[in-house]
Parts: C-alpha cells; structure tokens; sequence
C-alpha cells in the first residue's frame, strides 16, 4: 500500500511527466524561446510557463488525493455504522474533528492486517479519514483515539494545502530549470542553433525526472516536520500519554531501531534504521524521536 504522501508525489510526478510529452509533441515549449534574438531562451516567458504548469500539477495532485487514496487502499467509506465498532469509530471522529474546529470528515475502512490510518482531501472540511482492520483490532480504543486524533491533527493543520504549495513552488523550479539545462545542452552539446531539437527534448524531460526526485526529498523533509505536529494535535486531542501509548504499542510490535513495513508508513513509519540518502526519503521521523518529542511537550 502507498501513502498518501508518495501518492500525492507519484501523482505530481506523473503529471508533470505528461505534461512535458505533451507540451513538447504541440510545440508549447517553443513558446519560451525568443524568436527575436533567434534561438534563445525567454526567461520571463519560461517562468510564468514553469509556474502556470507547476502549480497547475500541484492542484491536480491535491484534487486527486481523495480518490487515488480510496482506490489505493480499498477504502470502504461508513456511509451508515454496520455495527458497534463502526458507530464508536464514527463518533469518535466526529467529537475530535469538532474539538479541532473542523467539519466532519469522511470514515473509512481498508482492509490491511498492520495498524495503519490516514488522512487527505482539498478541503478541510472535507477531508477523509481512514483505518485499518489491523488498527482497530491490535490497538486499545484509547490508542485508536490517539491515532485518530494525529490524523485529525494533519486535516487541521492544513497539511494537504501546505504541501500543494510547497509542491508547486518546487514544480515550478523543477520546470524552469530542466528547460534552461535543455538548453544549455542543446546549444553546448549539440551545437544546435536553429531551434529546439531533439537533444533539448530528450535532456528536458530527464532534467525533469531528476530534478523532481531532488524536489521530493525537499516534499519529505516537510512531511517528517508535519508529524511532529500531528503528534501534538493527537496529544491535544486525545491525551498525550494515549498518543506515546500509540506509538510506543508500533515499536514494541516491530522492534526498537527496526524500519516498519512500507504498508505502515501512513501513520508510524520509522526512519531509525535508515542511513545516508534513503534517510532523506523517508516520509516519517523516527518513533524514538517522535515520542521523545510528545514527553518534551509541554503540558
């Protein structure tokens, strides 16, 4: 299973991927050029090009995120509570997102063995909120309350919308600069100085590759800041001892200093056991450091 946050960047991704093909095969790229000064680039032109596209992604992304979420986990939304564990998960959700002052999101359900949760959506009071069979069976309900409560926190905190426009301005850097590498390529390399050839297509689109996988590690290392307030909103909302409980219950199940499972890293992926360049993509701090962060809060 995905998370939501390499949902949102494989769908970014994908879409500036297309849009590249797309804009080359039309000619749109050749826009950015300067006719007058015979082939040179038009800076000014390339970066309200580079940001239209770049936020355009990002938006994209962003609207998408509940339905790619949905059909990635096979979410099952609680339209009516089919039982008395559905109807204490319904409410519970209710109570926390109107102690955060946000309107009720949607409640789900997916099927997955680990204990596992998210949240996403546009709006903030429209969000969804998601867990999983193995959450609601290996966790106390106080725990529950707890995740809950830290997803809640992302839905309050704004989190998605930060992200698209932290997303778009590195789009739009992404776009700008793998057009002026394109170039430069072209002109250097190729010696091409009638006009866009296909060097400056070739070398545009894998700048783009490159320089959008730089730009995810930026989108991570916002993402491992976030759940540190996360943590604090789900401390706020449902008791700090709760929200430690929570996540000390996901180290003792896979082992201090031990990475989870990918299929975990919605709510409690630990980074503890990663070194060097695969540190700067994990979308999660490490547990030890997370609940270091929740007993150093203040009260």
């Amino acid at each position: 299973m995905l998370t939501r946050i390499a949902l949102f960047l494989l769908t970014n991704l994908a879409v500036l991927a297309i849009a590249a093909v797309v804009l080359n095969l039309l000619g749109i790229d050749r826009m950015v050029l300067d006719a007058a000064s015979g082939y040179a680039l038009n800076y000014t032109g390339l970066f309200i090009f580079s940001a239209i596209f770049g936020f355009g992604g990002a938006l994209v992304s962003l609207l998408m995120s509940k339905w790619m979420a949905k059909r990635a986990t096979r979410t099952r939304i609680i339209e009516a509570p089919a039982n008395e564990r559905e109807r204490w998960l319904v409410d519970t959700t209710r109570q926390l997102a109107r102690s955060a002052g946000i309107g009720t999101p949607e409640i789900g359900i997916f099927p997955a063995p680990e204990p596992n949760a998210f949240a996403t959506g546009a709006n903030r009071n429209k969000a969804l909120v998601a867990v999983s069979e193995g959450l609601m069976r290996s966790m106390p309900r106080a725990q529950v309350r707890a995740v809950l409560g830290h997803e809640i926190g992302h839905v309050a905190n704004g989190d998605m919308v930060t992200l698209t426009l932290l997303q778009g301005i590195l789009n739009t850097f992404v776009i700008f600069f793998s057009r002026i590498v394109g170039y430069v390529v072209d002109r250097a390399v190729f010696r091409n100085e009638r006009g866009p050839g296909i060097g400056y297509f070739a070398v545009t689109i894998a700048a783009q590759i490159v320089f959008g996988i730089l730009a995810s590690a930026i989108v991570m290392w916002y993402s491992r800041r976030r759940e540190f307030r996360a943590d604090a909103a789900g401390a706020k909302l449902a008791g700090r001892g709760s929200m430690i409980n929570a996540l000390e219950s996901l180290k003792r199940g896979y082992g201090a200093g031990q990475s989870m499972p990918e299929s975990m890293a919605a709510f409690g992926i630990s980074a503890s056991a990663r070194s060097g360049i695969r540190r700067l993509f994990s979308s999660h701090p490490p547990l030890d450091a997370r609940i270091q962060a929740l007993k150093t809060l203040t009260a």
